[in-house]
């Protein structure tokens, strides 16, 4: 029977016109137009270097489970490139069939109020590097980190889930309609 060959695994990711890429110790630092952005992506399988005008991902074969870090940890760094240069914008829509809502961003916080006709407002926390624009019936959520925009939005659809009650009758709340790469409407 012959034994099995494993080579030695190498990815490129080119760096883009504009964006500075610094690595140090596993630690990975992407500055753009947008702000920049430092991510810690420690693997003991996975090296990662620059150089010339690109970051070389190296893995010590290509067995299953080397290829998945190494894939992770490049969707990382083009996920960091493009907020530096991009940025990401999620929208959400407010609707509202039963009672009025009031949603407003107070300081670092979103908050809901007249949610189904509760007195209590509804508060949730705008992550750091966030930008959060409300205007009329839709919530912008706006920044370079594609994990804080899409944690913060979650956090307000997630605010103003109705528990216990028919969805098809009570469809008021917040919801993402749009994201990067997605549209559901």
């Amino acid at each position: 029977m012959e034994e099995l060959k494993h080579n030695k695994m190498e990815e490129s990711i080119p760096i883009p016109s504009g964006v500075e890429v610094s690595v140090e110790h596993q630690k990975v630092t992407v500055k753009g137009k947008n702000g920049s952005m430092e991510k810690a992506l420690k693997n003991p399988f996975v090296t990662i270097k620059k150089e010339n005008n690109a970051v070389v991902l190296t893995a010590p074969t290509d067995v299953r489970k080397y290829k998945r870090m190494l894939y992770t940890i490049r969707s990382h760094i083009n996920n960091m490139m493009k907020g530096a240069q991009e940025g990401y914008t999620y929208k959400l829509k407010i609707c509202s069939g039963h009672f009025p809502i009031t949603v407003k961003v107070e300081g670092q916080q979103v908050v809901v109020t007249n949610f189904l006709g509760e007195k209590i407002p509804r508060k949730c926390k705008i992550l750091p590097d966030v930008k959060v624009k409300i205007d009329k019936d839709t919530i912008l959520v706006q920044s370079h980190n594609v994990e804080s925009a899409g944690q913060t939005a979650a956090n307000i659809e997630q605010l103003t889930g109705v528990g216990k009650r028919d969805r098809r009758a009570f469809q008021d709340g917040c919801y993402i309609i749009e994201k990067p790469g997605r549209v559901f409407i």
